[in-house]
């Protein structure tokens, strides 16, 4: 007789191996039966009862406890079943072409004493299907790749394939498994392509055997799991699927355009109107589609939400422009969610659980300061021109200078100030400026190019926000217009609300210093970060997509890159 506790661990793994879930046991009856027989009779009675009884596997692991809450973020091991660590070396010379995940996969093995994580002493655990489930889903994801042997994963877990790879085999392809898609969904694109992208604020760091434990924890992390993805990915994530089904359904028809027609204006009647109308019941702006070629308070209302969601300042006249915009594909539209939802993997996840924060959005030509974990201000800024990008990067806000002077960059001394003096000798003097130390700058006052406050995070680029006397510019739609400093819409609003706390800092001084003719800089008690991102897809907190207009031309170079990682 055989006592199956005095059997060694590798010795209970095989028996567990043998019995797995539905189409094992059907492998066992037909080619495993056979080696019972030199085995002890009553062995092979506990053993063929454990096979049988495995049918039942499913059920009795959905209903069973398998692991203790205090041991949340830590594997919980029902046996500790031995790994031979010699076997990884072996599995890449098999596998080449997982190769990039030896480190990441040896690490794992070690912090957990080479042990087996994807089975126990009954099989294999619930999450391993649970992994596999979602990697077929990767599309979901936005992520369009195949897992490099994906015939001998389908092998291990689906029914009607033979599983080809040995026990050990079977364990290091679910570990590299995991890590293909923990860099595909969690990670994204590696470090040093996304600077050469220009995307200079820090990443999010990813440990792959402590993210592992949390999931083998609590499976329906893979789903969704705040603390490692930004939560913007998932709202992205929500809109992306209902695109898909737009698309699925045939997408939008092309608008007709005329080119006699400048604009349509409410209570005109066109086939034209028909098909916007259509048009924006298909994307959600629009709750029914009635069918008429009038345009109506109703059309208005949805004409308007549509040009608010893509960056535009809404009015009730539709012009050609906003024609060939309704008129872009759903696929290019899809594209683009799929382009954003990679750049929010790079963003580390509790930046938008700090307490307070600015952060501007080149894109949307938007400022928004958070404080106390809720929306103090928001404000429309001017960024970079093309030439002159304004960065991707973050910094803390330290101090505000109240009446500035202008420094002038020695770009534009020699660009535009030399040459002007050349054609006038009192240009200087004209502009308000002045030679200092053998550079020029700008005397404090209303024409200042800086206006009357700057907001200085300090960092390399020499970028900062500040006023402006320029006014005009925002009401522009797209406001590209800077040498590469924010210009702030309200400035004097974003003062008031960065000192509000400040006893020394009423609205009144702060509108007194602003006017002082007379440069006074106060250094914060509390620095704020500063980020300055880069997103042409958001979703708002009531959940409706806003598309902005790629003004660097970033999204397409993304694409294409996305693709070459397929």
């Amino acid at each position: 007789m055989v006592d199956l506790n005095r059997l060694r661990g590798d010795q209970k793994l095989e028996i567990a191996l043998t019995i797995k879930p539905m189409k094992v046991i059907r492998d066992n009856l037909t080619g495993g039966i056979c080696r019972l027989s030199c085995l002890p009779f009553i062995a092979c009675t506990v053993i063929l009862f454990l096979a049988f009884g495995s049918c039942n596997l499913k059920e009795k692991r959905h209903r069973a406890k398998l692991h203790d809450d205090h041991l949340r973020g830590a594997l919980n091991h029902r046996s500790n079943l031995p790994f031979d660590s010699n076997l990884v070396l072996t599995f890449y010379k098999s596998y080449p072409r997982l190769n990039k995940y030896q480190h990441d996969v040896t690490e794992v093995y070690r912090q957990h004493k080479y042990t087996y994580i994807w089975f126990d002493g009954v099989g294999m655990v619930e999450y391993g299907q649970t992994l596999f489930s979602k990697v077929r889903e990767l599309d979901a994801e936005g992520v369009s790749s195949k897992f490099p042997y994906q015939d001998q994963i389908d092998g291990v877990f689906k029914n009607d394939m033979e599983n080809k790879l040995t026990q050990q085999e079977t364990e290091l392809m679910i570990t590299n498994l995991y890590l293909y898609y923990a860099e595909k969904v969690y990670k994204g694109l590696d470090d040093t392509t996304t600077i050469a992208l220009g995307w200079l604020l820090p990443r999010k760091q990813v440990t792959y055997a402590v993210l592992l434990d949390s999931i083998i924890s609590d499976p329906q992390l893979l789903d969704r799991d705040d603390s490692v993805l930004f939560i913007q990915y998932y709202k992205l994530r929500e809109v992306l699927k209902r695109y898909r089904e737009i698309e699925n359904k045939g997408g939008w028809k092309t608008i007709d355009s005329y080119p006699g027609v400048k604009a349509y204006m409410p209570g005109d009647s066109a086939r034209t109107i028909l098909q916007i109308r259509e048009r924006l019941f298909i994307e959600g702006d629009l709750k029914k589609d009635s069918k008429s070629n009038r345009y109506d308070p109703e059309l208005v209302e949805a004409v308007k939400k549509y040009q608010l969601r893509h960056g535009e300042n809404p009015n009730d006249c539709i012009l050609p422009e906003h024609i060939r915009e309704m008129n872009i594909p759903v696929g290019d539209r899809i594209k683009k969610i799929i382009v954003n939802m990679e750049r929010c993997r790079w963003i580390p996840p509790g930046f938008a659980r700090a307490k307070d924060y600015i952060v501007v959005n080149i894109p949307s030509f938007k400022l928004t300061f958070v404080r106390k974990g809720k929306v103090e201000l928001e404000s429309p800024v001017i960024v970079g021109k093309n030439m002159t990008k304004t960065l991707i990067f973050n910094g803390m806000l330290s101090y505000i200078v109240f009446s500035p002077y202008w420094n002038v960059p020695q770009s534009i001394i020699d660009k535009e100030i030399k040459p002007g003096m050349a054609r006038n000798k009192d240009y200087l003097e004209a502009h308000n400026m002045e030679w200092n130390g053998g550079q020029v700058r700008q005397k404090p006052g209303k024409n200042n190019s800086l206006g009357l406050v700057k907001f200085i995070f300090p960092n390399s680029n020499d970028i900062y926000m500040h006023d402006t006397p320029a006014k005009s510019l925002f009401a522009q739609e797209s406001r590209a217009f800077s040498h590469g400093c924010i210009r702030v819409g309200k400035p004097r609003d974003l003062a008031v609300a960065i000192l509000k706390d400040d006893p020394e800092w009423t609205p009144e001084k702060i509108d007194a210093a602003m006017h002082a003719g007379k440069e006074n800089t106060y250094l914060l008690k509390t620095k704020i970060p500063v980020y300055i991102g880069y997103l042409t897809a958001w979703v708002d907190a009531q959940g409706e997509i806003h598309f902005y207009q790629d003004i660097y031309n970033k999204d397409d170079r993304l694409a294409q890159l996305l693709m070459v990682e397929k």
